[in-house]
């Protein structure tokens, strides 16, 4: 009886200890997924900063505000209103189809 005791407690550790490994490369895991998706966003900005970038006529004179109030007045129009709409509609029912 005592060393099924014993047995059973061994068991018990070992799968605590399982357990414990487990929830820490879990950590790990969603820690390198965050990273990841840090550094997706970061290339993402940057890329389309530089598109902008392209459009702008000597953008290293332009300040903040003037960026703001350029992008505010483009995308004010109803023609690119509808266009980002759709272009998000499209990606979007693109994903369901592929999942």
């Amino acid at each position: 009886m005592n060393e099924k005791l014993e047995k059973l407690n061994r068991e018990l550790a070992k799968g605590e200890a399982r357990l414990r490994r487990a929830q820490h490369e879990e950590k790990i895991l969603e820690h390198q997924m965050k990273q990841l998706t840090r550094k997706e966003r970061t290339h993402r900005l940057c890329t389309r900063g530089a598109m902008l970038e392209s459009f702008l006529t000597r953008p290293e004179v332009l300040t903040d505000d003037d960026v703001m109030d350029i992008l505010k007045q483009a995308f004010s129009k109803t023609g690119v209103i509808e266009a980002v709409a759709e272009s998000v509609k499209r990606r979007v029912a693109g994903k369901s189809l592929m999942e």
